[in-house]
């Protein structure tokens, strides 16, 4: 009995294992180029340098981003029609092509704040929401 009880504290003392992400992407315009999403935490949130990143042809509308801890995180999307690995933007503000982020979180006068598109991940899952357009 006492190995039995020594096992299960053991196990419940170890951390929760990284998972991965799938990410579904609606609403978007086009089939052309690829998806790039960054599941960040509060600091990298709408910055370069976001620890967990994923790519994949906008056909299929569908990102998975590999190895996530468990934590809060916010997902932001681009929809990277030319390829080109950034996103295009008119008179440095404006974007040319799609934006999203998790919980759809809205979009005034900038980016969202990171409370709004906040979620907490805990394992495996499947995140769903909609690419936005301005152009």
């Amino acid at each position: 009995m006492r190995i039995v009880l020594a096992i299960l504290w053991m196990s419940s003392a170890l951390p929760a294992a990284a998972a991965d992400l799938t990410v579904r992407i609606g609403n978007l315009r086009s089939a052309e180029g690829q998806l790039l999403v960054a599941v960040c935490e509060e600091a990298q949130f709408t910055k370069p340098g976001c620890a967990y990143t994923g790519q994949a042809a906008a056909s299929g509308g569908v990102v998975t981003v590999r190895d996530v801890p468990p934590g809060t995180y916010a997902i932001q999307a681009i929809h990277d029609e030319n390829g080109n690995g950034t996103l295009d933007r008119r008179l440095m503000f404006l974007p040319l092509e799609g934006i999203g982020f998790s919980r759809n979180a809205p979009m005034r006068r900038g980016p969202p704040r990171f409370a709004d598109a906040a979620l907490e991940i805990q394992g495996d899952g499947v995140v769903s929401f909609d690419m936005a357009y301005f152009q």
